[in-house]
């Protein structure tokens, strides 16, 4: 429980304590309440959710689909709402979960559970149930139905709220989406209970009601197959970065916090989850394109020809090719094409402006940018994240969406900013002159040029003036992100006469990013 933040401990001891007051009425109910089918139903429950391994397919479950949610419908049609509350504990409880915080999301998912199984009983009998018998069946739909609506209502309640306390989720965001995707398996979860409950009544007895969970092992055992499907998708993902990674030693690591910056932007702008799930593969494979490039570019010390800075632009285009063949990216893909591309329709490598722009490449443009700015590198320090944001709001509109600028300092100013620490061996290792470009600070965009002294010039821009104390430019370095083709470029270090100069703290970020 101390892992999780000072709101999430309430709010869980809150919802344990409603289940409570809502079981507790259990004790005043009498010798004629069916105590024997709550303690048939209550170890059923409990075996239900330990089931971990199919023996019949060899097939392991996660950790939530053991858990047979008719059981507990079940309970809700034949028991007293107290009494069907308690059905629910004493499983989840025992249930595996993740280590993580391990008894804090035991006593959560007992406490919701017992909730919405009492709210779901007290519907139940509140709009008119008929007996439970086979001739009564079909009017039995009806209450089983808004039973069911209630059960997975109140969980979708619940589940928001435990996404804002305890992953500080927005509040407009938090239970986006989470009622109209298990409604629906809600709903055929409570017509399997109801089917149990009939059964259960009938001449047939408890153990003919036993069979219907046959057909739901099957859905757990199709869910597991689509489970094991979704790990060989994010085993994918890995790999490709993992190659880039190997190859550019400079940026080891900045995938994966673009991709978690993207998130950040994308829950800040209101994204639905499968589209987050999207943003975040795009911005941790954004530079996939990078095992297209000649290793000796990305590793090279000194400036690059216009030739070899022209291999490194193609490097989205690259990108989008590696991943063309792979559905599962959808939109992705996309945004791996066009992530360099610039509002001001000067960038690459189709030179499209302001909303010809794919909404999720303008996020993880913004992301790349303020990850490679915040980053140390071997030939330079990280900068400080305000000094970051503020460069990325000189350059709103010109290089960036403005919008996206704005929805990432809200999600820092909210969370804050934590990337990994780079091992010291990594962040000296490389190229000899490191204090001699560390100091340099040059603005990113024309318009941030112009205000420090540095004449915009359009596609052909006329290099920014250096800051007095920097020492002599030791060249651009090979893998950032210049933002524009030669010549196009508003944020690279110079124009196509320029590039022995120094880049601005955005223009090597953005390069280590093409990184």
């Amino acid at each position: 429980m101390r892992e999780l933040p000072a709101a999430a401990r309430g709010y869980i001891a809150g919802a344990a304590l409603a289940a409570a007051l809502c079981a507790a009425p259990a004790i005043r109910l009498g010798a004629e309440a069916p105590w024997t089918t709550a303690l048939v139903l209550v170890p059923l429950y409990g075996l239900c959710g330990q089931v971990r391994r199919c023996e019949l397919t060899g097939c392991h479950f996660p950790f939530t689909a053991g858990s047979f949610l008719p059981v507990l419908l079940t309970a809700v049609f034949l028991l007293p709402p107290p009494l069907a509350a308690l059905v629910a504990v004493p499983g989840a409880l025992l249930a595996p979960v993740e280590e993580r915080s391990a008894a804090a999301r035991k006593i959560w998912h007992a406490a919701e559970l017992a909730l919405a199984t009492c709210a779901a009983a007290h519907v139940f009998r509140a709009v008119g149930h008929q007996p439970l018998s086979a001739p009564q069946f079909p009017l039995l739909l009806l209450p089983a139905a808004a039973a069911a609506g209630t059960f997975s209502a109140v969980l979708a309640v619940l589940d928001g709220g435990v996404l804002i306390a305890a992953e500080r989720h927005p509040a407009r965001t938090a239970w986006r989406g989470l009622l109209p995707r298990s409604l629906g398996p809600h709903l055929v979860h409570g017509l399997a209970g109801l089917m149990m409950a009939v059964l259960w009544h009938s001449s047939y007895g408890p153990l003919a009601a036993l069979l219907v969970l046959l057909p739901m092992h099957i859905s757990c055992w199709v869910f597991a197959q689509y489970h094991r499907e979704r790990a060989a998708h994010q085993a994918t993902v890995r790999a490709l970065v993992q190659a880039v990674d190997i190859k550019d030693r400079y940026t080891r690591g900045h995938s994966e916090r673009v991709g978690r910056a993207s998130v950040m932007i994308g829950r800040e702008l209101g994204l639905a989850e499968d589209r987050l799930e999207v943003l975040r593969i795009a911005g941790v494979l954004h530079d996939v394109g990078k095992l297209g490039v000649p290793t000796r570019l990305l590793r090279k010390d000194g400036p690059l020809t216009p030739q070899e800075r022209g291999a490194v632009e193609l490097h989205p285009e690259y990108g989008h090719e590696i991943v063309r063949g792979i559905g599962f990216l959808g939109e992705a893909r996309a945004a791996i094409l066009h992530h360099h591309e610039r509002v001001d329709g000067r960038g690459y490598p189709h030179g499209l402006s302001g909303a010809q722009i794919p909404e999720l490449a303008r996020v993880v443009a913004v992301a790349d940018a303020f990850d490679a700015m915040t980053s140390t590198r071997c030939y330079r320090r990280a900068r400080p994240v305000a000094a970051a944001l503020a460069e990325l709001r000189s350059c709103a509109g010109a290089q960036f969406d403005p919008r996206m600028v704005r929805a990432l300092a809200a999600s820092l100013e909210r969370h804050g900013w934590h990337p990994d620490p780079v091992p010291p061996a990594e962040a000296g290792a490389g190229v000899a002159g490191d204090a001699a470009v560390r100091g340099a600070v040059v603005p990113v965009c024309a318009a941030a040029q112009a205000q420090a002294g540095a004449a915009p010039g359009g596609r052909g821009n006329v290099p920014p003036r250096r800051p007095e104390a920097a020492p002599e430019s030791t060249g651009t370095r090979p893998g950032d992100d210049t933002g524009g083709r030669s010549g196009r470029t508003g944020h690279a270090a110079a124009g196509p006469a320029g590039r022995g100069g120094r880049p601005g703290p955005a223009g090597r970020a953005r390069r280590d990013g093409a990184g």
